[in-house]
């Protein structure tokens, strides 16, 4: 891992994986056209952002291989989300990184992680969702890379909340149901 101009902040990069791709977040809020390269064996990113347009760059040199015309990323307002599909799909890279340093920018996105023997009922939530958000991805199918290509907008879907994805409503919990423990006026006072 190296940036090419020591004048540039590290942006704080999260990771995840699965068996068949790799999640990145890199951490710049309000990054407007930032320059991004995904090659097989790194992923370069450039951009001005946050509350001061601080400039952030970055050379991930990933353990191993992916194939840039499969991955995808998006910009957001808050991050930039990747989602990189592994060259080989099989089991889980020990690190992000070719590199064995410890970097201080570089931290496990726990809301996205998921075991490499959890099954893959478990941790997917209903409707296919990114994890940590409404919905999780199952575990490595190849139909479940391409619903998250989907949802990040790839593969000609509307894309996260998007016209015609599916967000949760809140119409579906009932708000207007009341607790059975409300009318039960026989407790006893407390003492």
């Amino acid at each position: 891992m190296s940036s090419n101009d020591t004048s540039f902040a590290h942006p704080q990069v999260l990771w995840a994986q699965r068996h068949n791709c790799v999640f990145l977040t890199i951490a710049v809020e309000d990054c407007h056209d930032p320059t991004v390269k995904i090659e097989p064996s790194s992923v370069f990113f450039h951009g001005k952002g946050g509350t001061d347009q601080k400039e952030y760059e970055v050379t991930i040199d990933l353990h191993e291989n992916i194939v840039p015309d499969n991955s995808l990323h998006v910009v957001r307002d808050r991050n930039i989300e990747f989602c990189l599909k592994k060259e080989k799909e099989g089991p889980y890279w020990p690190r992000l990184t070719k590199s064995t340093d410890k970097k201080h920018w570089i931290k496990i996105d726990f809301n996205k992680w998921k075991d490499e023997d959890e099954s893959d009922e478990e941790g997917a939530a209903p409707g296919g969702g990114m994890p940590g958000g409404p919905g999780g991805f199952g575990g490595g199918g190849d139909n479940d890379f391409e619903e998250m290509m989907r949802q990040m907008g790839g593969l000609g879907g509307a894309g996260l909340g998007g016209a015609g994805g599916d967000k949760p409503s809140l119409d579906d919990f009932g708000g207007n149901e009341t607790d059975s423990d409300d009318d039960n006026n026989d407790l006893p006072d407390l003492e």
